[in-house]
């Protein structure tokens, strides 16, 4: 690879949405001036970033057509105005099946163009004591893998619970960044957050950027927070906790080779020798 991209700044946004879309966009747009003063190039927003509702229909009328509407068109003018690469956490697009959404990840060129989409394939279900989620309610699953060439780094996009299928960033084939905008609950945070982060990375041998939703919202929902930077061997880099704020770092290129060649896991890779034996 050339100098030109031997190093890229890279910034995941933390928020607490409410029910307001106005008072959600004021308060990133605040944030996503923080980052790309800080000179981060690639910025991540979190899931659901535009809205937290507890009338989880409220983003199915939110929806928009892909590739024209009010959410699409802030993403737009954000990267453009602050000239940096913008993923663009999720936004409800129209899907197949009427009253539901898709839950997709835009990622926006400091021009502004949007240049790659990727609709949340694994949906979230949990039955915890009082706690009952079931997103397939309201979502429509996507289909495809999406990676994205950003200045040279291969970034794969993800969603929130996709972190717990590693086949999906198999499938991405050899990436140099993973992307994860999310909204964890503070139960499954708790007890499974980081782990997950630090395994993906690991078994990909590549950074992990995850931007999280992170404290008590006003629909009665608390989600875990802790957006953090991850690097090939697996070390937390930076990270935050709880509540609003940027946590910002480097991609560096050399860290990637060198943690491929000490350790050149997908090089030994034999999955397709895989022999199956039954036993009775």
């Amino acid at each position: 690879m050339g100098r030109s991209d031997a190093c890229l700044m890279v910034a995941a946004v933390q928020m607490v949405s409410t029910p307001r879309v106005a008072d959600n966009l004021a308060a990133a747009e605040r944030l996503l001036e923080l980052a790309a003063d800080s000179g981060a190039r690639l910025v991540v927003l979190p899931e659901y970033f535009a809205l937290i509702s507890a009338d989880a229909r409220e983003k199915v009328r939110l929806r928009e057509r892909f590739g024209a509407g009010p959410l699409q068109e802030w993403l737009a003018r954000q990267a453009a105005r602050l000239g940096i690469w913008l993923v663009g956490g999720t936004v409800p697009l129209e899907a197949d099946v009427p009253d539901k959404v898709r839950n997709a990840c835009l990622v926006h060129a400091p021009d502004g163009r949007c240049v790659a989409r990727y609709d949340k394939i694994h949906l979230f279900g949990l039955r915890h004591g009082e706690e009952v989620y079931d997103e397939g309610e309201t979502i429509e699953p996507g289909e495809a893998v999406v990676t994205v060439d950003i200045e040279g780094w291969t970034v794969g996009l993800s969603i929130c619970y996709d972190l717990r299928f590693p086949e999906l960033y198999r499938a991405m084939g050899l990436v140099d960044l993973i992307v994860l905008p999310a909204a964890f609950t503070w139960t499954t945070g708790r007890a499974h957050w980081e782990v997950l982060l630090r395994a993906r990375a690991i078994e990909n041998q590549c950074y992990v950027l995850a931007a999280a939703q992170g404290g008590r919202h006003e629909a009665g929902r608390r989600t875990w927070g802790d957006s953090l930077l991850v690097d090939p061997w697996g070390e937390v880099r930076v990270r935050l906790a709880e509540g609003e704020g940027v946590v910002r770092g480097t991609l560096q290129r050399a860290r990637i080779d060198e943690i491929r060649a000490r350790l050149p896991a997908w090089r030994h890779r034999r999955e397709k020798e895989f022999i199956r034996s039954v036993c009775a």
